[in-house]
């Protein structure tokens, strides 16, 4: 990837963090730790690794998404609308009644929201559903999913990549949000899940690990993913993440899972995201 290319990434990705806590700041009420760990991905996919068109979000052609960890919404909300899908300000109204950005993604209300998610589980099945459609209907399209580490503990998502070998989805990429943390604490402590990568291989994927954070290492994944196509295998790509990344208070603490800042932290939040906008921006123009 050119230098130029990932000094935009990282600026979008800094001003999707921005809208993220302004969208649950606002809201009162989500989940800002996961949406900032998964934002890199997201920021990438639809920027550089997906083919999509905001204009014509329904074309049958498109790459598909799925956010199998739903409730993580605020970041792929903040991506769309930064990708021209809605008005970016409409991050101001997140949660609110009357609002088409509800608490988790909803395919009939959000423009370029290809699956309702939210129950855990079940969105990466989803995304099997729609890899396996593509083959059948004939249509070269790929499917990307993000799933967080704690919902790696529901047996539905075995099942489901159970499915994606069996089929031989090799049009499907799944990206785990592996930052070691869910709303109880550590994944470790809750349910550990042991050897990721060994049991994705076990299950027939290809397999990748990487820091989720690094623009460069997630093009390669799905440079990989895209150069595997033909296979028959699915692609699993291991992202070690941080929960909160780029805010300080909310860097790696899991009591942000679910919990909006206070008048004074968004204060600090906002500090932080706007120094580091600003300082990309820099970089941008340089």
């Amino acid at each position: 990837m050119d230098q130029q290319k990932l000094n935009e990434l990282k600026l979008t990705a800094a001003r999707v963090r921005r809208w993220v806590v302004e969208g649950v700041y606002r809201a009162n009420s989500g989940h800002p730790g996961g949406s900032l760990s998964c934002t890199d991905i997201i920021t990438y996919l639809y920027n550089e690794g997906m083919s999509i068109d905001p204009a014509d979000p329904k074309n049958p052609g498109r790459d598909r998404f799925v956010l199998s960890k739903g409730h993580c919404a605020p970041a792929l909300y903040s991506v769309l609308g930064l990708r021209g899908y809605f008005d970016i300000n409409e991050m101001k109204n997140l949660r609110k009644i009357d609002s088409f950005l509800q608490g988790h993604p909803c395919i009939t209300h959000t423009p370029g929201i290809d699956m309702s998610t939210g129950s855990l589980g079940q969105g990466i099945s989803a995304a099997v559903g729609m890899a396996l459609a593509g083959k059948v209907d004939g249509l070269d399209y790929n499917v990307f999913s993000v799933l967080g580490d704690g919902e790696m503990q529901e047996g539905q998502v075995w099942e489901a990549l159970m499915s994606a070998a069996h089929y031989k989805l090799d049009n499907l990429c799944a990206f785990l949000d592996n930052n070691g943390l869910q709303i109880d604490g550590k994944v470790d402590d809750v349910m550990s899940l042991g050897d990721i990568e060994a049991k994705a291989k076990a299950f027939g994927w290809n397999t990748m690990v990487i820091d989720g954070h690094d623009f460069n290492e997630i093009d390669k994944a799905v440079g990989a993913f895209k150069s595997h196509k033909g296979e028959g295998k699915p692609f699993f790509v291991i992202c070690k993440t941080h929960k909160g990344k780029g805010v300080s208070f909310m860097y790696d603490n899991p009591g942000f899972h679910g919990k909006a800042p206070s008048d004074e932290e968004y204060k600090i939040a906002v500090e932080e995201l706007d120094r580091a906008i600003e300082e990309a921006e820099k970089e941008v123009n340089a």
